[in-house]
């Protein structure tokens, strides 16, 4: 080919580059070698392809950050929401008038209305950063959709151009190979004196005449491939590439300026974050501080305890009435003469060795049994020996009742209201002295308003407010399935009435004390209910009693193939459940174990059991596939609940 059909220097605006434009490009080239280097890639036969890779990362890296911006948008609204809805709670609990009021109460609200800011703070930028990753998604859609343009258009032209060239190299092989015969003809180079066609032996001259004929044909054929093959470079070159190239740069620059922009407005909004947040806990102080809003500190400060303490005393003045009189020794008026006058000072003398006996006949409770003592302070470390005997109306001794309990590691007696207790000495199924009046299930309502909720409560909220590590309607539940339902087929299998469990629902969150399970009237006879009851707690406790911070760890441990090892494994991580956790976990645990030595009759063995609690005790995780390893968890449990937790 011709040494004038190389490429001109690179143009953008596609117009074809002449000796001027060489003038106006040598000073760019001489100073900057690196533009000197580029026009060189671009204006050679990989420069489309150059391109198309370079846009290729872009639009993946705008995709990833994209992706990374959408993330991080959940993350934050997911905080932010979570932060509103505690405050909303929080407020809610402080206005309850078993809560503190006066300064506390005050200055408590002002610390969740900054926490309130924070949240809404947090939910305006989860807003931005969104509308960020919509934004950078679209561009990277458009951008990859004007690449797959531009590279069938581009590529489609460097194709033509090449096969083109292609041609034009066969059409020349073919002339010098003629050529060459003709010449060898011509000069007499023969190898045979006669030379045979299809129409029989020709002669010297007729095979020169035919080898001149083809080669005027190849030649006049290999001219007219060169001048096709000039043409479509040269269009290439001065119009087609240059095209693509700018094409291909707009929209490198446009994606990278794109990205870059959001990169800035990410940063921004960042610290726009930040610097709100900080301003919401700590204002700055303007000229007036009196109208300032009072940083997070000042707030916490200003709360007086003392003062709150006797106003809250003070407010009973009026209750407490008159001071009594002084108790004096009045004797009859009969009795006068051998009676020692009262003493004059007013007070009664009495003597040291007398005491006060009670009338006969008079019902004296004690308040623990003789072999029993109060509930004790929290020991450092669990004790597997804690258990809670109470007697049911049967006479018979139930392991996991709350009653008495001392709440390991935190120093409270967990004491919920007091189921009444028969009297040992009385005949079985005798009623107690004072029994509490049993709520009838019938003039209930699933709207009744939740005065004490106990649904959708975590069990650390449930302990603060009852007082009590196994919440009373786990405990209602257990005894109940206990007394009535250990040899009923299949159950915590079969689904109770939806209607039942409703209003035994409203009963609890309306007044959980007034319930007592060991009359079957009060569950309508429906054990099945009560099972359902019990599972519908668990599945709404806010976390699970297995909790979600110990969840992996349990699915992990359950894929040990070692039955002891898999057993002491979930030992260990039983032991460092919260104590609430722990303490409900192993009353279930110890039901459970005699509910399953009942299989003979209720059907439900251990593994029956482990499927029908092992979602509900655990929670759903991610992946789906986890639901089986959640079974055996609760299947190594029920094997060893003696090993994990000690019946006493």
């Amino acid at each position: 080919m011709p040494a004038s059909d190389g490429y001109p220097p690179y143009n953008p605006n596609g117009d074809s580059a002449g000796p001027d434009s060489l003038q106006q490009t040598q000073p760019n080239a001489s100073g900057n070698e690196s533009s000197g280097a580029v026009d060189v890639v671009l204006q050679s036969d990989i420069g489309i392809n150059t391109l198309l890779t370079r846009l290729k990362q872009s639009v993946a890296s705008a995709r990833e950050f994209a992706a990374f911006l959408k993330k991080r948008s959940t993350l934050e609204e997911e905080h932010a929401q979570g932060l509103k809805k505690i405050c909303k709670s929080s407020h809610e609990s402080s206005r309850r008038p078993d809560n503190r009021q006066g300064s506390y109460a005050q200055h408590y609200d002002e610390v969740i209305g900054i926490h309130d800011r924070l949240a809404d703070n947090g939910v305006q930028f989860a807003l931005s950063i969104h509308q960020m990753h919509e934004d950078l998604h679209d561009l990277a859609v458009n951008i990859e959709r004007g690449r797959k343009q531009w590279k069938q258009t581009g590529l489609s032209a460097e194709k033509r151009v090449q096969d083109s060239e292609a041609l034009m190299e066969r059409a020349k092989a073919k002339y010098d190979s003629l050529a060459d015969d003709y010449d060898r003809a011509r000069t007499g180079d023969k190898q045979s004196g006669r030379v045979f066609g299809l129409k029989g032996p020709k002669s010297a001259a007729q095979h020169e005449e035919d080898l001149n004929r083809k080669m005027q044909a190849a030649d006049a054929d290999y001219a007219s491939k060169v001048q096709t093959a000039r043409s479509q470079r040269q269009e290439l070159i001065s119009t087609q590439r240059p095209q693509a190239v700018k094409a291909i740069l707009d929209l490198i620059n446009e994606c990278d300026a794109g990205l870059t922009l959001q990169l800035q407005k990410f940063a921004s909004f960042n610290e726009k974050l930040l610097l709100g947040n900080g301003l919401c806990v700590s204002p700055l102080k303007g000229q007036n501080n009196d109208q300032s809003p009072r940083s997070l500190r000042d707030v916490v400060f200003q709360i007086d305890n003392t003062h709150d303490l006797n106003s809250y005393i003070s407010s009973f003045s009026s209750r407490a009435g008159q001071r009594p009189a002084d108790i004096r020794y009045q004797p009859h008026p009969s009795t006068g003469p051998t009676q020692q006058a009262p003493p004059t000072d007013g007070r009664s003398h009495i003597e040291p060795n007398t005491q006060a006996t009670p009338p006969s006949g008079t019902f004296h409770p004690t308040p623990f049994p003789d072999n029993a003592q109060a509930p004790s302070t929290a020991q450092n470390q669990r004790s597997e020996t804690d258990h809670f005997p109470v007697q049911n109306p049967a006479g018979q001794s139930y392991e996991g009742s709350p009653h008495q309990q001392t709440f390991p590691g935190s120093g409270i007696a967990a004491a919920p209201p007091q189921l009444p207790q028969p009297q040992l000495s009385s005949p079985l199924y005798s009623q107690p002295h004072n029994p509490p009046t049993p709520v009838n299930p019938d003039l209930t309502h699933p709207d009744l308003p939740p005065l004490r909720p106990v649904f959708g409560m975590s069990l650390e909220e449930l302990l603060h407010r009852d007082g009590s590590a196994i919440p009373l309607v786990v405990y209602q539940c257990l005894q109940a399935v206990e007394l009535f339902g250990l040899d009923f087929e299949g159950i915590y299998r079969l689904s109770g009435s939806a209607m039942h469990i409703s209003k035994l629902r409203a009963i609890f969150d309306h007044d959980p004390s007034q319930v007592d399970f060991r009359n079957p009237e009060n569950f309508f006879h429906d054990v099945n209910s009560v099972a359902g009851l019990l599972k519908q707690f668990f599945r709404e406790l806010p976390d699970p009693l297995f909790t979600h911070r110990h969840f992996q760890n349990f699915i992990e441990a359950a894929h040990i193939d070692d039955d002891v090892t898999r057993r002491d494994s979930i030992h260990a991580i039983v032991n460092s459940l919260p104590d609430p956790n722990y303490a409900t976990l192993r009353a279930l645990t110890l039901h459970l174990h005699r509910v399953q030595e009942h299989s003979v009759a209720n059907r439900m063995n251990s593994g029956n059991l482990a499927i029908c609690f092992g979602p509900t005790l655990m929670g759903t995780g991610s992946n789906i596939a986890d639901a089986g390893w959640q079974v055996r968890v609760i299947e190594t449990i029920l094997h060893n609940t003696y090993q994990i937790f000690d019946d006493d």
